[in-house]
């Protein structure tokens, strides 16, 4: 593998930090994670901090493995100041797909029960004061609540929007390198791997996860925004010949 990059080692020693002082200051996930722009949590500095905040060892493990993996090239090809650029940006194209598709969720639900009777700054109210009225779950269909519920209270951490840049990127640049997972023995070219792997893992399971039963803690719809935009701007960078001799 290539030797670490200066800025990827200063990324992967932030993340360290603040993973390490969330597991002895309480306040540190409340703060700095992501919440819901209308959840009296959150706080605009979330947009950037949460790309630093993780919520256990692996999860923080598997991306960090991933910053060094692709980043360490992207940024020795780049240098500082573009991969920096590239990767900020990919973390926040993804939060704002992910708060998009939470807007929908939270005032589909908001709509569903206005319409069966409840007073919207009611609702709100309760809502600010961390409860749920159980009546709720019995005047809109199941999904709808859950997902009305879940886009106001669950929390965003993590660097993964960003790596899913990085992975675009990385299939841009190099689509002929070989790539592995440690369950498939057989490498697979970065051009096809990138692609089956978050059509797999993310759109699966972000779009019909829940009509499949399937429920999970991962922000799918994230990685979606996060691999969007790191495509949108490497497919930019290629046609504007941003540097043509990367090009060639």
């Amino acid at each position: 593998m290539m030797q670490m990059t200066n800025t990827v080692k200063q990324l992967l020693i932030i993340n360290v930090i603040f993973f390490i002082g969330s597991q002895f200051v309480t306040i540190a996930e409340p703060l700095f994670s992501l919440y819901y722009p209308e959840n009296p949590n959150f706080k605009y500095w979330q947009f950037i901090t949460h790309m630093f905040m993780h919520g256990n060892l692996m999860h923080i493990f598997f991306n960090m493995f991933a910053l060094y993996s692709f980043g360490s090239t992207l940024e020795h090809f780049w240098g500082a100041k573009k991969f920096i650029f590239f990767y900020i940006s990919c973390g926040l194209g993804a939060v704002l797909v992910h708060q998009g598709i939470n807007y929908y969720y939270f005032h589909k639900g908001l709509d569903l029960l206005i319409e069966n009777g409840q007073d919207k700054v009611e609702i709100l109210k309760i809502l600010s004061q961390g409860k749920i009225n159980p009546d709720w779950q019995n005047l809109i269909p199941l999904d709808d609540f859950n997902n009305f519920a879940s886009s106001y209270f669950t929390n965003v951490v993590g660097a993964s929007g960003a790596i899913y840049g990085l992975l675009i990127a990385f299939a841009f640049m190099f689509p002929n390198a070989e790539l592995g997972l440690m369950f498939i023995p057989i490498p697979i070219k970065a051009k096809y791997f990138v692609p089956i792997f978050m059509i797999l893992y993310d759109g699966l399971f972000g779009i019909f996860g829940s009509s499949i039963g399937v429920i999970s803690n991962v922000a799918h719809f994230a990685h979606i925004g996060g691999a969007l935009t790191g495509f949108l701007m490497m497919w930019y960078w290629k046609k504007n010949s941003f540097n043509k001799n990367r090009w060639d």
